[in-house]
């Protein structure tokens, strides 16, 4: 019997089986295509996701070649232009590569981890018994201590668990291109794109976006009411979308990739039945950009060392409910603002553009632009309940020095372990899962940080940490002390 089912070797699959695979579980990846996608359906990572990766070494190997990984200069709040150019404290950091080369190097560090990924298995039917769950197709006959689905907006995991996937669907289409040119100096210096800007631009019959991530290409996208289901398109149909939209034919040059989709803003019910659970686009799809591979991949890291810890006998089941206790929320707040993002991006006519014109200057403020930086990165909910800022959220990078030399936080969470981070409050703690550092650092937030395998902060300061390390890491503990004398609930 293996451990975990995964459907779906799409990014959130793939993390997924990386993060149980490097915390000893036996994960198995099955998708139902017969190879990895080439469709660029993602362009970048922006969010909490690009601090997770480095927590695990996978940041410099997915930033190689990269054009930009960061602090943004800027961000398009559904057209509202954020400028966070000279603004200290941003949490936001973007890192941009497109999804298949994405997937290739996740699926690289899967295999190093021996994970199995096995292509040409679509999921037909689930079986939940006690003990485990059965997964079969055509072909195959798979049982496990549990499944996750990961297999996108029209999850078969998400349907035959019997999860409701209340939401809404948008009534624009959007044609989506990625073409290759020969202009050297861009396509906004060729007089054909003459009265065009970056970004999105409005016109009677719809929007046109123009905007570019690597030299000599070029992405166009044309919005307008819908008419049609979303699929495959041709590149007549797209030029003639393109036509009715801007009034004039463009110089699209060589098409390297073509679509059409229909946003959504959806919300499963839940993200656990029993054995099965859901995450990323099987648990939430959102209507405008950049949050989905955030909120996905961060539901993984959130799930895989629950998984791991009660599949290892380290945690109790219960455990297993705080994922959806954590992600689930997490991902209403990122519906809610990608919602403010698609109204104000598609609200026509005067009132919409006076609407952006208003936000656009309030948002030149520190205030709001701090409030929405933390908003897209993931960080304005913190886990759990209220205490010290710290409790629920991600662990600071704070440069630290060690008995071992210098050293970041980031550092520290490479093995996915659970970590004590003792900054002066002279604790020891005797556990056999719980990496105990003492470390010297410039302003310590507090004497003792406990952080989880998932980079957050499960407890802050040396008072009431026995309590916080049973609640979370099991009783498997011969004691704490602080100080030299034995520590004592409630200290």
């Amino acid at each position: 019997m293996d451990d975990v089912v995964i459907i779906g070797a799409g990014p959130v699959g793939l993390m997924l089986a990386c993060e149980l695979a490097l915390t000893g579980a036996r994960p198995v990846v099955l998708d139902r295509r017969a190879e990895p996608g080439d469709l660029p359906k993602a362009n970048g990572l922006g969010g909490q996701i690009v601090e997770l990766l480095d927590h695990r070494g996978l940041l410099e190997r997915l930033s190689a070649g990269s054009p930009f990984v960061g602090v943004p200069p800027g961000f398009p709040f559904g057209s509202v232009p954020l400028r966070f150019a000279g603004l200290d404290g941003i949490p936001l950091r973007m890192l941009m590569i497109q999804q298949p080369r994405l997937e290739r190097l996740l699926g690289e560090r899967a295999a190093e981890l021996g994970v199995r990924v096995r292509w040409g298995h679509e999921l037909t039917a689930l079986t939940q018994e006690e003990a485990g769950v059965t997964a079969e197709g055509a072909g195959f006959r798979l049982r496990s201590r549990y499944v996750v689905g990961c297999d996108g907006g029209h999850s078969r995991v998400r349907e035959l668990a019997g999860i409701g996937f209340p939401g809404t669907t948008d009534d624009e289409l959007l044609r989506l291109g990625h073409f290759r040119t020969d202009t050297a100096t861009g396509v906004f210096e060729d007089p054909a794109f003459a009265g065009l800007e970056p970004g999105w631009n409005r016109t009677p019959g719809g929007r046109l976006l123009l905007t570019s991530l690597q030299p000599g290409v070029h992405i166009v996208g044309v919005r307008e009411q819908g008419g049609r289901e979303a699929g495959p398109v041709t590149l007549a149909e797209f030029q003639e979308a393109v036509r009715r939209v801007l009034g004039r034919d463009l110089p699209l040059g060589e098409p390297i990739w073509l679509s059409s989709t229909v946003a959504q803003a959806r919300l499963a019910e839940r993200y656990r039945v029993g054995r099965v659970f859901v995450a990323g686009d099987a648990a939430h799809l959102f209507p405008a950009g950049g949050s989905a591979l955030n909120v996905g991949m961060t539901d993984a890291i959130n799930l895989g060392w629950k998984l791991s810890a009660v599949l290892a006998g380290r945690a109790p089941e219960g455990l297993l409910d705080t994922y959806e206790s954590e992600r689930r929320p997490a991902a209403e707040r990122a519906l809610m603002q990608t919602r403010a993002q698609a109204a104000l991006e598609r609200l026509p006519g005067e009132e919409g553009a006076a609407l952006r014109t208003l936000l656009t200057e309030l948002f030149a403020y520190d205030q709001p632009l701090r409030h929405l930086a933390g908003l897209l990165h993931g960080s304005d909910l913190p886990y759990g309940k209220p205490g010290h800022p710290l409790v629920g959220r991600l662990a600071p990078d704070l440069p630290l020095t060690t008995e071992t030399g210098e050293r970041r936080v980031a550092e520290l969470m490479r093995p996915a372990r659970p970590v004590l981070l003792d900054l002066g409050g002279g604790v020891t703690l005797d556990h056999d899962w719980i990496d105990v550092v003492r470390a010297r650092t410039d302003d310590p937030p507090a004497d003792a940080l406990l952080i989880r395998p998932d980079g957050h902060v499960a407890w802050a300061g040396a008072d009431g940490l026995l309590e916080a390390v049973e609640e979370w890491f099991g009783q498997r503990s011969a004691g704490a002390s602080r100080g030299g004398e034995p520590a004592q609930a409630g200290w």
